[in-house]
């Protein structure tokens, strides 16, 4: 018989060779590997250790390779084949109804980075562009005192963001609302947080499958990226309060916002993946 560790090297190398792309969770092969071997199992996810040295039956072993062939074979992310995808520690459902969550945003919210922004006077949250919630979820966890809306185009990404905002026994605290942009929010906001469609056109036709099997609608930014953070920009000051801030995520595409907005002044919020992925703006120079 196999053990755990033996699957997930074993995975890890099928994965490799038949060159499948990461980013929805994991980074690399071994990882990706863990996760699906773990889920299938029913193990911890976040126990691998405790667990490596453990044997597995024929059948469970068979089970496990069906699910990394899935993988293979369909070039699904992995969170849309657990239907779970996890964000600082938080689990979260998700399907092809909505992106898989992996928003930098979520760091700046566990680790208090935008707190220098926030005080008292920060009581209503939105978080645009929502998809399926996690990171209304996630503001709501990390401030047990605001009433948090959460926004998108997309009625099929609410659906699931609902999911989530049960699961997390929020309902009294966040509101899902149906809005093209800021047309139909409830403003004014104290913060705004908004990861949104930002990859541009050159960009989207280079993405690997993975990322093609979720919603274009939550990805693609139009030439230049910022089609949507264009209008964004615009209206924001009219749904911001006074001392409101707006903490918005543009992925790879720094040199194209500057480009597009040349004189806004900006700050730009240390991550994982460095300091030209998330940007603050306070209401003030957006005005």
């Amino acid at each position: 018989m196999s053990t755990v560790i033996e699957l997930i090297e074993a995975g890890a190398k099928l994965l490799d060779e038949a060159d499948v792309a990461f980013g929805h969770g994991t980074t690399n092969a071994f990882d990706e590997a863990a996760w699906l071997v773990l889920w299938r199992l029913k193990l911890p996810l976040d126990d691998m250790d405790s667990v490596a040295e453990r044997e597995v039956s024929p059948a469970d072993a068979q089970r496990v390779g069906a699910l990394l062939q899935e993988r293979i074979d369909t070039r699904m992310p992995a969170a849309y084949l657990t239907r779970e995808a996890w964000l600082q520690g938080v689990p979260f459902y998700v399907d092809e109804r909505a992106i898989v969550p992996r928003s930098f945003v979520a760091e700046l919210l566990a680790e208090g980075t935008i707190d220098p922004w926030l005080g008292d006077h920060t009581k209503r949250v939105l978080d645009l562009c929502t998809g399926n919630g996690s990171l209304a979820v996630l503001a709501a966890m990390a401030y047990p005192d605001v009433k948090v809306d959460a926004a998108d185009l997309s009625t099929t990404a609410l659906e699931v963001a609902a999911i989530n905002v049960t699961r997390h026994q929020l309902d009294k605290r966040v509101t899902l609302l149906h809005s093209d942009g800021l047309a139909s929010v409830r403003g004014p906001y104290d913060l705004i947080l908004c990861n949104p469609p930002y990859v541009n056109a050159h960009s989207m036709s280079e993405l690997p499958a993975e990322y093609r099997a979720e919603p274009e609608l939550a990805l693609a930014g139009g030439t230049d990226g910022m089609d949507f953070i264009r209008g964004l920009l615009a209206d924001a000051p009219s749904c911001l309060s006074e001392n409101g801030v707006l903490v918005l995520e543009i992925g790879n595409e720094r040199e194209h916002f500057e480009a597009a907005f040349p004189h806004l002044e900006v700050v730009w919020l240390a991550t994982s993946a460095g300091e030209d992925q998330v940007l603050l703006l306070t209401r003030d120079n957006l005005a």
